[in-house]
């Protein structure tokens, strides 16, 4: 993977401090290339970079956790631009 944008609906895991993922679309997800099923990335987020990872569930799914200071005021079941970008080091 060198470089890949897509469209996702933010959604929240429930109970209290749960996390705010966006889902990455299996077409669009990297190979698997650390341990836990982590792959970092470069992600940016409407417009908001910065280093990351994403995780494959053992649901099969991969997913971005988006910070609060990233996504701003979007919350679960907003749709936001992704944008996913190989790292070359390990986040």
């Amino acid at each position: 993977m060198k470089s890949t944008s897509f469209k996702s609906v933010l959604f929240r895991y429930p109970g209290k401090g749960g996390w705010t993922f966006a889902p990455v679309p299996d077409s669009h997800a990297p190979d698997v290339t650390h341990g836990w099923g982590r792959t970092p990335v470069t992600a940016i987020v409407d417009g908001q970079s910065w280093a990351t990872s994403v995780w494959r569930g053992k649901d099969g799914r991969t997913l971005l956790a988006v910070p609060k200071r990233i996504r701003g005021d979007k919350e679960d079941g907003d749709t936001v631009t992704v944008q996913l970008k190989a790292s070359l080091g390990g986040h």
